[in-house]
């Protein structure tokens, strides 16, 4: 078990109750200076309870089919559904060209190894005017398609629910798809037993899933301004810097923003002294180029997801609507 240990306390506490983010409530046993404090103990508690709690829920509601990304959510959702629904469970990963190439093949090797039967599926929101004109509701309208298009493969090959990866934070930030699913009665088991972030990272990791630490992933759709149209090309050019940039290994968290002739970069930490290495960012610069960007221009402020919000509609953990396709 890992425990933290308390120090210089003058006043011996027998409880304290610590409040931690989204409001949750862990008690801690303080005994003075030098003791342990049961955080990390009771921690792991509240995590097997949920975990129990999820298995309970997906074995009650039936054949499921799961709407999988191969993000950090839907790939631990994708495996206890297979706990506990076995052969009774459908990964679908929807495709379109707002979803990044090394995604695809990702999620295929990630079904692959849990067991799990996977198909892919063309999603027609390229095809939806209101999507394509790029307003701050486009991913309801991008999400109402796809879990349309879900529910229908769900009825003709028998399955009793859909299910997708929202999970108990999400809804503290500005995300129209999570109404999508609401009102086309999309379940997510995630946010049902109250599993955060945090808390998926943390069974991910205990259930030696490779995700457990993969960085957050979002359609290449959300690196175009509001109101500037979404176009196959743009796509392609945001898709081809980001994976180029990546191959590089200078960084995990790479977001290319597309404003028409420039392309402005975001890069971790890491990346932000990476680039500047030698060579590399003549090398960054020239690729961008050849891909048809004129200008080319590093953010110093670094990667942060949901930098293209309004301000307004940024969450305080900086999600926004970048909406992760966890």
């Amino acid at each position: 078990m890992e425990t933290y240990t308390t120090r210089n306390y003058e006043t011996h506490l027998n409880y304290a109750f610590k409040p931690l983010s989204r409001g949750l409530l862990i008690q801690l046993h303080l005994r003075g200076p030098g003791s342990h404090c049961g955080i990390m103990e009771n921690n792991r508690i509240t995590i097997q309870k949920k975990h129990k709690r999820l298995l309970k829920v997906l074995k009650n509601g039936g054949r499921a089919l799961v709407a999988f990304s191969g993000g950090v959510d839907s790939t631990l959702l994708l495996k206890v559904a297979s706990e506990a629904l076995g052969e009774g469970v459908l990964a679908v990963t929807a495709v379109s060209a707002t979803y990044a190439r090394h995604e695809q093949e990702e999620a295929v090797n990630l079904a692959r190894k849990l067991g799990v039967k996977h198909i892919m599926v063309t999603s027609g929101e390229m095809d939806l005017p209101a999507f394509v004109l790029n307003t701050e509701n486009k991913c309801y309208h991008c999400k109402k398609s796809r879990f349309s298009q879900l529910w229908e493969l769900a009825r003709v090959k028998g399955y009793n629910i859909v299910l997708d990866g929202t999970n108990a934070d999400d809804h503290h930030d500005f995300r129209p798809g999570i109404h999508a699913a609401l009102d086309l009665g999309v379940r997510s088991p995630l946010n049902e037993v109250g599993l955060t972030k945090s808390e998926i990272r943390l069974l991910s990791k205990k259930m030696n899933l490779p995700t457990w630490d993969k960085p957050s992933l979002a359609c290449l759709a959300t690196r175009i301004p509001s109101h500037t149209p979404i176009t196959v090309e743009r796509l392609k050019q945001i898709d081809n810097a980001e994976t180029f940039i990546r191959g590089m290994g200078i960084a995990r968290q790479i977001r290319v923003r597309h404003y028409g002739a420039t392309a402005r970069i975001e890069l971790d930490k890491a990346g932000l002294s990476n680039i500047l290495g030698f060579g590399v960012r003549e090398k960054v610069v020239g690729y961008l180029k050849t891909l048809g960007f004129q200008f080319v221009t590093l953010d110093l402020d670094g990667y942060r997801m949901g930098s293209l919000n309004p301000t307004d509609t940024i969450s305080s953990d900086g999600e926004g609507n970048e909406q992760p396709s966890d």
